[in-house]
This record gives structure tokens, C-alpha cells and sequence, in this order.
């Protein structure tokens, strides 16, 4: 057997009177902690895995990365990752607070799914073999690959989190193997298509569909955007907030998202009668929100069923908000616009690759 390695058999194993092993032993593994004078111990049902684990272990405790366990729960350490990531003490790989949508997400996925299976148990004990089971028994129960994404997502901060801070020696969240989604193919408009769409649509909800289709902003963005950002004269819209449906107004969704949008003739052009330009002298409130009444900003789900009996009366393929934004995205990389300048335009930090395929 290999050093800091032990094989554990049953009670009734023979081996434990010197005959053959006829049970399912499991194996346990450990290194010394010389720091807390203790050592790390970890039980597997595979000496392959224990192997594994030392390995990570040894290296971590050179590293001081990790110290022996503390009887820390899942449950626990979930509460206290919530309520730092609220307060903003905890935030995400970027330096940046996480989006309340992203927390509302963790929070429910934590509590609907996760916290009854693993709550109780403590925070080293669980392993990636458990956590796969856990994913794969989601799976069976035909939640949907994007609802086990981020239910998984929400262990991952967890554990990314105590591994920092040196509570675990390894992320058992790391190289699981989870359902890919498969999403319906979003729909692009071409720049006639486009034009036709926005021809049919009630007057006072042009302008808004137009800034999603030529300026690509997000539906947050867009329910968030003020007068004060718009400069016609200019030429730009400069986009500095968004709009969460809970919490309102919120900072852009990262650092890359507070940024300048070059305004298109289509939107700005006073003798092309730009969508926009025309939105700005019908408005009520030059001082408030594009798209809104007053202080409140406009309804999504209302916004989507005028436009749908629209489309519908004229008998044209609908699109939405968010397939608009992939449209610009697509009508500028069909007018030679490099990645980079499209990325700082879409707020994205996005290849070339994915920017082609996706428009995100």
C-alpha cells in the first residue's frame, strides 16, 4: 500500500483473520499538517481517488494553502458565503459584486436542492464522487441542463471560496462532468428584416426595439438607460447602469459593461428620422428613463405582446430583446467590425469565436 495510505475493510472481512478479502474495502488517506500539528484525513471508496487527494493535499499543505478540517457544514459555510456576497465583502473572480439576479439564483438553488441532500455534512468530507452522484440524480429528476449548471455553480463559489482560505485541500466541484445545455438556435435578423419589423410595430415601442437591434444594448440596460446618457449631438450612448426587476437600479453586469455605444444613423439621423431621434422629441420626461414612465421603466412582458400581435397581423417572424442584441452583434461583424471594438461595444469580454457564433 502506499505511504499515508490505508485500506479499511469491513467487520466481516475475512482478511481481519489473515483469509482473503471478500468485502468492499475503502481507502484512507492523509498527510501531517506540521503547522497544526495534526494530520488530514480523508476516506475513499477507490484507492485511485485517495491517491489523487494525497497528492493535492501534500501539495497544498507545502503551499499553506490548507489546514486540518474544521467541523464547518455546507450548510454553514453557504450562510456565511450568502451573507458576505451580499454585503459585497465576497465577490466575484472579476473584483466585482455579484449581480443580484446571480445571488437570488445561488440562494434558491442552495435552498431548493442542495441544502436538504448535503446541508448537514461537513464541508471536507464531501467529495467529487459525491457531488457527481448529487448532479446525476438532478438529472434523473429531468431538471434541465441549465438548472444543474447553476445549481453546481452555486457549490462551486462555496468551495472556490474555502479552498482560498485554506478549509479544504481540494475543490471537489473541479472536472465534474455536467449535461451541456441545448438551447434552441437564436434568431438573427437581417438589416431589411430588421427595418420590417420595426415598420410594424406600435410608434411609442420603435425606438426601443431599434436601440436593441442597432446599439445591442441588454434588457437591463436598456429598462436603466436615462436621457442624461444619450447624447444625439454627439453621436453616443453611454451606458452606465442596469436594472434588476428586485433590487432596480444596479451597477452594468462588469466592468466591461459600463461603456460607450456609437449611435447608427438608423437611431440618430435627424434627416433619416432616427428611431431615436424621433423618441427624443415625443418624450415627456427629457430628464428620466428612454424606455419608461417616469421613474418606473417599461414592462418587459408587456413590451413582447404588442410587439408579437404586431408581427403576428403582419405575418412576420418574430424576435426577442435578447435575439435582437445577437443581430447587431451579427450586422457589425458583417460590416468588418473587429472583435475587440465589439466586445467593448457589446459590454463582453467575449472571443471572436463566440461573438460570431453567439452575438453575446
Amino acid at each position: 500500500m502506499a505511504a499515508g495510505i490505508r485500506t479499511r475493510h469491513g467487520r466481516s472481512c475475512r482478511s481481519r483473520d489473515g483469509g482473503r478479502c471478500n468485502c468492499s474495502p475503502s481507502y484512507e488517506a492523509w498527510v501531517y499538517s506540521k503547522r497544526d500539528d495534526k494530520k488530514i484525513r480523508r476516506t475513499f471508496k477507490s484507492l485511485a481517488e485517495a491517491k489523487g487527494w494525497r497528492g493535492d493535499a501534500e501539495g497544498a499543505v507545502r503551499k499553506r494553502t490548507v489546514r486540518a478540517p474544521s467541523k464547518v457544514t455546507l450548510a454553514e459555510a453557504a450562510a456565511e458565503w450568502l451573507e458576505g456576497a451580499k454585503a459585497g465583502t465576497i465577490r466575484n473572480h472579476s473584483g466585482d459584486r455579484f449581480k443580484p439576479s446571480t445571488l437570488r439564483n445561488y440562494e434558491d438553488a442552495l435552498r431548493l436542492r442542495v441544502l436538504d441532500d448535503l446541508g448537514a455534512v461537513r464541508l471536507e468530507e464531501i467529495t467529487k464522487a459525491d457531488l457527481q452522484l448529487f448532479a446525476d440524480r438532478l438529472l434523473e429528476r429531468g431538471l434541465s441542463a441549465s438548472t444543474i449548471r447553476v445549481t453546481l455553480a452555486s457549490l462551486r463559489v462555496i468551495y472556490s471560496r474555502a479552498l482560498d482560505r485554506g478549509h479544504v485541500a481540494v475543490n471537489p466541484t473541479a472536472g465534474l462532468k455536467l449535461p451541456a445545455p441545448r438551447g434552441r438556435r437564436e434568431r438573427i435578423a437581417d438589416p431589411a428584416e430588421a427595418v420590417a419589423l420595426l415598420a410594424t410595430l406600435p410608434e411609442h415601442d420603435r425606438a426601443l426595439w431599434a436601440t436593441a437591434l442597432f446599439a445591442g444594448l441588454r434588457l437591463g440596460e436598456l429598462r436603466a438607460l436615462r436621457w442624461q446618457d444619450v447624447d444625439l449631438g454627439e453621436g453616443v450612448i453611454r451606458v452606465k447602469r442596469s436594472w434588476d426587476p428586485k433590487a432596480g437600479e444596479i451597477e452594468p453586469k462588469s466592468r466591461g459593461g459600463r461603456r460607450t455605444v456609437p449611435i447608427s444613423k438608423r437611431l440618430g439621423d435627424p434627416e433619416r428620422e432616427g428611431y431615436l431621434y424621433l423618441h427624443r422629441i415625443r418624450a415627456n420626461d427629457p430628464d428620466g428613463l428612454v424606455f419608461g414612465n417616469g421613474s418606473r421603466p417599461f414592462a418587459p412582458a408587456t413590451v413582447r405582446q404588442r410587439a408579437l400581435r404586431a408581427w403576428a397581423r403582419a405575418g412576420l417572424e418574430p424576435i426577442g430583446l435578447h435575439e435582437a442584441r445577437h443581430t447587431y452583434a451579427s450586422m457589425c461583424i458583417a460590416a468588418g467590425v473587429n472583435a475587440k471594438t465589439l466586445s467593448i461595444r457589446m459590454g463582453t469580454r467575449a472571443s471572436r469565436s463566440r461573438l460570431t457564433s453567439t452575438g453575446t
